[in-house]
């Protein structure tokens, strides 16, 4: 698996794997656009990628830095369980707080497989968001921790 950050050309291919996931779906697939992808990358923060050995986006993670929130971090159904997210996860934190000391924040479905994967990776509950989604929060200190 190759990890870089993400290119505009990239954006199809996280857009297929976006629209793979079982958990956390767009309930209209129209409400995330190539624009949104394209200002996440170029404007409000940056994003990862993870490629197979045919170039294949596997997985992806983008950060907003304006809002202080991950904007999406997403693995294909068909490469779970590979670490694909925990390494995106890891890139995706050090490049936010080499950026800032301000917490991150991030909100998924309850009682999914990412509240699980949030919680292992260290992330503290802080609530919900208006949608019932989780309301997470990690500072620095916190990210630092989760990688001993």
């Amino acid at each position: 698996m190759i990890y870089r950050e993400a290119l505009l050309s990239d954006i199809p291919g996280m857009s297929v794997v976006r629209l793979s996931v079982f958990e956390n779906r767009l309930s209209n697939p129209g409400l995330v656009t190539e624009l949104d992808y394209t200002h996440h990358l170029t404007t409000l923060g940056k994003g990862w990628v993870a490629v197979d050995e045919h170039g294949t986006v596997t997985g992806f993670a983008i950060v907003n830095l304006q809002n202080h929130s991950v904007w999406a971090l997403f693995v294909h159904p068909h490469f779970e369980g590979n670490g694909i997210g925990k390494t995106l996860h890891h890139m995706m934190l050090d490049f936010y707080f080499s950026k800032t000391d301000k917490p991150l924040y991030l909100g998924t479905e309850a009682g999914t497989r990412a509240e699980q994967f949030y919680r292992m990776q260290g992330w503290r509950e802080v609530g919900r968001y208006p949608n019932n989604e989780v309301k997470f929060e990690m500072t620095k200190e916190q990210a630092a921790g989760s990688r001993q």
